[in-house]
């Protein structure tokens, strides 16, 4: 059997549009939320869901706007996607999870943790979206061999900000599918694949989510309610017990090897996975790393719970 077909793909009735999810695993087992980033969505996890879903009912949506999910005539600002994924959860009737992001996947696993600490069994995470004072700290890097290509990225992401030039770069040349996608992985995706990432955004009018998202990146203050709301939900984090799992590619895109360390040794009981050569999409390059040592974490956890709640 391929693993592709152990994975079903459903679709949920949300706020009035629909949330498409793939979903794996025995429907009584703990559940793990896989929530992805941009322009990305479930299929990003499809080598991964197989390998967790012996010990976890795998759930990954597509955020809204994303994927096979609906397109409602909304912004599609951070809080946009908050109040689509708590419906998602509601709708699932979702009461505690394992919460395994990427990208601005982690800024919605991090602010949903902050609101919901009992919902949190444990928190996976990779290439994370953090509030950045300056935009140094945007595709930060200790390296030297890789400061041109840092400094190549933020006059990208300064563009995707302006006005007329995101929507021309995104909306009309589709250059977060086309060029950020493909230079954020180490190997080359196949036909099939670039296939499947470009389907969901047609047309400029389908890539309005796509832009969306960098201008919501908290860099500089900017914009202030996501700065405030990330800046709470890492204090939350910082503060929180519940167990953690940091995976890092180098030299890394949002996050390097160096950064990780220091991150991960700044939180309580969170594990630090060092990955091979990698770059901001690290489920493309390392789905078998990240899927089995998710699933030895989240079998580790569940067998001694028992022993924590007596």
């Amino acid at each position: 059997m391929s693993k592709q077909s152990e994975i079903d793909i459903r679709n949920a009735s949300v706020l009035g549009s629909t949330m498409a999810f793939r979903e794996a695993g025995a429907q009584d087992a703990p559940v793990a939320l896989f929530l992805h980033g941009n322009p990305t969505s479930s299929y990003i996890w499809r080598n991964i869901l197989p390998l967790v879903a012996p010990v976890a009912h795998c759930l990954a949506p597509d955020l809204i706007g994303f994927g096979q999910s609906g397109k409602p005539d909304i912004a599609y600002r951070f809080f946009d996607h908050v109040r689509y994924l708590d419906g998602f959860i509601e709708e699932r009737g979702i009461t505690s999870a394992y919460l395994v992001a990427q990208d601005w996947g982690t800024a919605l696993a991090f602010h949903l943790a902050a609101r919901r600490p009992g919902f949190v069994r444990g928190l996976a995470f990779m290439e994370f979206i953090r509030p950045m004072p300056t935009w140094q700290d945007f595709h930060y890097t200790e390296a030297a061999e890789e400061q041109d290509h840092a400094e190549a990225a933020r006059a990208v992401f300064r563009k995707f900000r302006t006005p007329g030039e995101g929507e021309a770069m995104i909306l009309e040349a589709n250059a977060f599918v086309e060029r950020v996608l493909p230079g954020g992985i180490a190997r080359k995706l196949r036909d099939e694949e670039l296939a499947a990432y470009r389907a969901p955004f047609p047309t400029p009018e389908t890539r309005r989510p796509v832009l969306a998202f960098p201008r919501e990146l908290p860099i500089e203050g900017e914009p202030a309610d996501v700065h405030q709301a990330l800046q709470s939900a890492h204090a939350a984090l910082a503060a929180s017990s519940h167990p953690k799992l940091l995976f890092t590619g180098a030299p890394g895109a949002l996050v390097s090897p160096e950064f990780a360390g220091r991150f991960a040794a700044s939180l309580q009981h969170c594990a630090l996975v060092r990955l091979d050569s990698g770059l901001h999409f690290l489920q493309e390059d390392h789905p078998d790393a990240i899927g089995r040592s998710v699933a030895g974490w989240i079998a580790g956890i569940e067998a001694v719970r028992p022993q924590l709640a007596a």
